[in-house]
């Protein structure tokens, strides 16, 4: 078995991914990284280690004419020729503003109405250490606080924008099983040893996006200083990550709690604080259906006032009291 067929499979396991009785949109754009997993999957198939429906996605998103028409024909001949199901759909990405987002998000919801309607367990997608490292890079000189700079997690629920009237699909989960492994070199190599000429897309190499700059400019730049670089910021993405996880896991333990204790809830930044009490509101009330700022604001007045027995009224028809170093909750009395 190849190494790279090795590694995906070591880190389905790790991912506790399903190997049989489940849907599997793969996420391909004709590039190195998809091509590599789609080839990959295809060995485990093959080798009966997955026993999976793949249906093959390709979005094309027209920017590059007959470019993209060949890169789409090219995912369609090979998704044929591996014995794949396929489907793919041609967007209309708006040229405004932020072009990379734009396609980005026109991507994501055909992979979102793709997966709800092929009733998917999961996406895949070929993202790799590589992705990491930039998406950290690019972060970093947006001046992202830690929230932005923490790494992209390999598995999420795939979630996008939906209009008040969309049907209430199943979400299914967004995978990115070369995320914390594989490397871009390693795709290439593998697609290579296999002799897949994979497609190039020339938007890759245009400079005017920061995204290019940090891949063709600052990294190898960076790489001078340190050889292993990407896999540094993959790493540091990733304990930013894992902090910020655990932060986040004791400040829920905080506010999933009947009452509030006032000495915990001093103790914590300003932020973390007000996450805390919307969390509490939450979860005692139900919802946060009409709670601003100032309800929020309100409460943290009353939870490091002095005085005791004071009350807040927050929408809908509750209190927010404060007595013995504590804050309840207390439904409201409305006379008929």
């Amino acid at each position: 078995m190849n190494k790279f067929v090795r590694g995906l499979i070591t880190e389905w396991r790790r991912l506790d991914l399903p190997f049989g009785g489940e849907t599997m949109l793969v996420a391909v754009s004709g590039g190195a990284d998809s091509t590599a997993l789609l080839l990959a999957l295809n060995d485990l198939r093959q080798r009966k280690k997955l026993d999976l429906r793949f249906v093959v996605a390709h979005f094309d998103h027209g920017l590059r004419g007959v470019e993209s028409d060949a890169d789409a024909e090219f995912v369609r001949l090979l998704a044929d020729e591996l014995g794949f199901e396929y489907l793919s759909q041609k967007g209309n990405v708006q040229k405004t503003g932020n072009l990379e987002q734009n396609a980005r998000n026109a991507r994501y919801d055909f992979l979102f109405d793709a997966a709800a309607k092929e009733k998917a367990y999961a996406v895949l997608t070929g993202h790799t250490l590589n992705d990491q490292a930039e998406t950290f890079l690019m972060n970093l000189i947006r001046g992202s606080g830690p929230d932005g700079l923490s790494a992209m997690p390999p598995i999420r629920e795939l979630s996008v924008k939906q209009a008040d009237d969309t049907p209430p699909y199943a979400k299914p989960l967004l995978v990115r099983p070369l995320l914390r492994w594989a490397f871009r070199d390693d795709t290439e190599e593998f697609c290579r040893s296999l002799n897949i000429d994979f497609r190039t897309d020339r938007m890759n190499n245009d400079r005017s996006f920061t995204r290019v700059r940090i891949r063709q400019e600052l990294i190898p730049l960076l790489e001078t200083f340190n050889p292993k670089i990407v896999r540094t910021f993959a790493k540091t993405a990733e304990l930013l990550k894992q902090n910020a996880d655990i932060e986040q896991n004791i400040l829920k333990d905080l506010a999933c709690q009947t009452f509030l204790e006032i000495r915990r809830l001093s103790e914590l930044k300003k932020a973390e604080r007000y996450a805390v009490i919307r969390e509490w509101l939450r979860h005692n009330g139900g919802h946060l259906r009409g709670v601003g700022m100032d309800h929020i604001e309100a409460i943290e007045r009353l939870a490091l006032g002095k005085k005791s027995g004071r009350i807040v009224e927050i929408p809908v028809f509750q209190s927010v009291v404060k007595k013995d170093g504590r804050l309840g909750l207390r439904q409201i009395e409305v006379e008929n």
